[in-house]
């Protein structure tokens, strides 16, 4: 069955880094889109960024500039690497395989002072 097991989250300071982690399995990742979402308290799950199965990115105009989203196919792992945090980035992050129902428990990100 699909896995997806999220890590990398925790408590950083505004301007800070953090590097999350999202290994996947029971699909074909590596032909398989893959996306980074975050939900914060009170609000509608949102699109971070997005990779194709080749390795083309986008990503929502918030985080442009800031996050990097990548993947290793040889691990079933897609990564989404954030810079200059700020306490607007908290939230639970997700990733998701496009075109399948499937989501993880998510890792929680929280940028404060």
């Amino acid at each position: 069955q699909v896995q997806l097991v999220e890590s990398g989250g925790g408590l950083v300071q505004p301007g800070g880094s953090l590097r999350l982690s999202c290994e996947a399995s029971g699909f074909a990742f590596s032909i398989t889109a893959m996306g980074w979402y975050r939900q914060a308290p009170g609000k509608q799950r949102d699109v971070v960024a997005g990779i194709t199965s080749g390795g083309s990115t986008n990503y929502a105009d918030s985080v442009k500039g800031r996050f990097t989203i990548s993947r290793d196919n040889a691990k079933n792992t897609v990564y989404l690497q954030m810079n200059s945090l700020k306490p607007e980035d908290t939230a639970v992050y997700y990733c998701h395989p496009l075109g399948l129902a499937n989501w993880g428990q998510g890792t929680q990100v929280t940028v404060s002072s």
